[in-house]
């Protein structure tokens, strides 16, 4: 059976309450406060709803039984009993004594619910045999202070102003003292078997007490609030209410979902946010009876003065409760955050570096493989405090990790080892602490990353450089330079033949000829790759004969405009590496080679329907057109597909 499916019996019991608190709530509707019609309803339903949960999921539990039964008891015989109570003396029905009185009584079996709880928490079993008497002493008292609620009066407000089942004898005022003495205390007896119990526990009944204790705190804390700020504000009354439906709550997770959460981490919230509330209700009535002393009681200046005293002092109340509950129950977290703050005041003075909060998270996480990596803007890749890439198989290691954010954006992300969800949410809460320095850190290592790029394409174009002057020097040395040197020793023999034999100094210059043209051929075959002839008119001419040596159409758009040559040579090149590419390894079928000037940038632009493909990660030329490019202040895009082809697209900056 699926955990939060119902079993018949429980789920009657729920519908039952549901029904009885919709009756109670379309009774009282209008007649008394709105907190006090909706929240004690839903207080019911959910002490009900949890009991039905509880008892399906684990039937031999009393604890599930105990709240189906007191959710509906309270439906029907407070909630319910009380609307009615109120409509009749509304209406002038009938009953609405008789209904007072079994609403007086009916809230009793409600504290002989929780009695119980906190003796059978959280496995339905006391804590010991010496406990059984106090289970049966509870019920007696709770019987005779029922008794004594519905005829003693004085002890409730009655339509017709008296109890009219008023019992005026000593027996029954004996059972209201007695009865109602006796429930409060068994009632602080209860939670002391539930501190025992505590102290004794271990492990897993630990962690599932540490539930009850959330709620138990709230109402600890909730309770005197409310009734201070009863004759105050409503909200004192809905403070108590809200507090009461948290303990049902409490008690099914301690029994069903204890591992769902870490309690730690919600106990220490919870007593920050309770004794924040105690501390700024406290200092919220103390300056309205000031001001309410100085400028009167009703003034609208008394209200909006007390309001904003206490909104001004909430962020400091609430860091110092904060540091106090850490330092108190969550020492590892105070330790943490405040290692991560000192980094950061070092920081501030120059005496830290921001690379270093890696080293710190490694100190406070203990994990001395933790490790922080940087996500540049606008680029896909993680980089580590070096500039350096870091490459996918890297980060597939199955290492656990998480994002690192800071205002809406993505900084990086931290990879780490913690070994469960306690020191995974201390590590978040410690990187959110440092996200300036983390901020910092990125961008010196977006820096360092685009130095080294800088500093590889220098060196590409250094290398690429020397590499060609060498080629060139080669093929002049053991190519044209011997035919030039062979040209002229045939020009000396024909001019020694001229006196000789004519016919054989002819022979002999025909002969050089042939070499000189040889020779030509060869610087021909050297010169290939450097701007053409061309270029001295300008692009246009230079793309329209390069047009016409391809062997697939070209389509030309090329302004007449003139550029820097620089600007022309590298727009060639970048036009020659588009087409040949195109055509060698796209395999196209039609290119088109556009160039436009917007904005003081020569935007220029080849395209072509082959296969798509090309990369200058691949090692191709794209590569060394990328560095030409950027040499010169520009950028280089590709955008390629198999169905749509490849683009090539560099803006170059040009004078405007």
């Amino acid at each position: 059976m699926h955990r939060w499916q119902l079993k018949p019996l429980p789920g009657c019991l729920l519908g039952l309450t549901l029904a009885a608190e919709i009756v109670a709530v379309a009774l009282s509707f209008g007649l008394e406060p709105a907190y006090d019609t909706w929240l004690y309803a839903v207080y019911s339903v959910v002490l009900a709803g949890t009991g039905a949960l509880v008892a399906s999921h684990d039937p031999r539990n009393p604890i599930g039984w105990l709240f189906c039964v007191g959710g509906l008891t309270s439906a029907i015989l407070a909630d319910a009993a009380q609307g009615w109570a109120l409509r009749a003396a509304a209406e002038g029905w009938r009953g609405a004594d008789a209904a007072d009185v079994i609403a007086a009584a009916g809230r009793q079996p409600s504290g002989l619910v929780w009695i119980l709880t906190f003796l059978l928490i959280p496995d339905g079993h006391l804590p010991g045999r010496r406990w059984r008497p106090l289970v049966w002493v509870a019920t007696a008292a709770t019987v005779l202070s029922m008794v004594g609620f519905a005829f003693t009066s004085g002890v409730n407000d009655f339509p017709s102003g008296g109890n009219p089942y008023e019992i005026d004898a000593l027996p029954v005022t004996l059972m209201y003292a007695v009865g109602t003495t006796v429930m409060v205390t068994m009632m602080f007896v209860s939670v002391g078997s539930l501190v025992q119990r505590y102290r004794r526990s271990r492990g897993v009944e630990r962690q599932r007490l540490k539930w009850v204790a959330v709620a138990a705190t709230a109402v600890a804390i909730a309770v005197p609030v409310g009734f201070g700020l009863w004759a105050v504000t409503p909200m004192g009354g809905a403070l108590i209410a809200v507090a009461l439906t948290a303990l049902p709550i409490s008690v099914g997770f301690a029994i069903m979902r204890y591992r769902l959460y870490d309690v730690d981490v919600v106990i220490a919230r919870t007593v920050v946010y309770g004794a924040v509330t105690l501390l700024l209700a406290s200092m919220y009535a103390a300056t309205a009876v000031l001001l309410g002393a100085a400028l009167g009681r009703g003034s609208a200046w008394t209200t909006a003065g007390a309001t904003l005293i206490v909104a001004l002092a909430f962020r400091p109340v609430r860091r110092r409760v904060q540091d106090a509950v850490d330092r108190r129950f969550d020492r590892a977290r105070y330790d943490a955050r405040h290692r991560m703050t000192s980094f950061l005041e070092s920081l501030r003075t120059g005496h830290a570096t921001p690379e270093e909060v890696e080293l710190v998270l490694r100190q406070v996480t203990s994990d001395p493989q933790l490790e922080v990596l940087f996500r540049p803007p606008d680029v896909d890749v993680y980089v580590d405090a070096s500039g350096a890439v870091v490459l996918p198989e890297r980060l597939a290691d199955g290492r656990d990790s998480f994002p690192i954010e800071r205002g809406g954006q993505t900084l990086g992300l931290v990879r780490h080892n913690a070994s469960n969800e306690a020191e995974s949410a201390l590590l978040r809460d410690v990187v959110a602490t440092g996200g300036l320095a983390i901020e910092i850190a990125r961008l010196r290592a977006e820096l360092r990353r685009q130095l080294v790029e800088v500093e590889a394409s220098r060196a590409r174009i250094l290398t690429a450089a020397n590499e060609e002057r060498r080629r060139i020097e080669r093929d002049l040395h053991d190519g044209a330079q011997q035919r030039l040197v062979s040209v002229g020793l045939a020009l000396r023999h024909a001019q020694h033949e001229l006196a000789v034999s004519p016919k054989a100094a002819i022979g002999t210059l025909d002969a050089a000829v042939d070499e000189l043209s040889a020779a030509i051929e060869q610087l021909r075959e050297l010169a290939h790759g450097l701007p053409p002839s061309q270029l001295d008119h300008g692009l246009a001419p230079a793309f329209r004969e390069l047009a016409r040596r391809t062997p697939v159409p070209v389509t030309v758009s090329v302004p007449g405009d003139r550029f820097d040559a620089g600007v022309e040579a590298a727009a060639y090149f970048v036009g020659c590496e588009g087409i040949t590419n195109a055509v060698k390894h796209a395999h196209a079928t039609r290119i088109d080679l556009s160039a436009a000037r917007t904005n003081g940038v020569l935007v220029l632009s080849v395209a072509d329907d082959g296969v798509g493909g090309a990369s200058p990660a691949l090692g191709s030329g794209l590569s060394g057109l990328e560095d030409r490019v950027t040499a010169l202040g520009g950028t280089l895009r590709i955008h390629t597909s198999g169905e749509a082809g490849t683009t090539l697209v560099a803006e170059l900056p040009c004078e405007s």
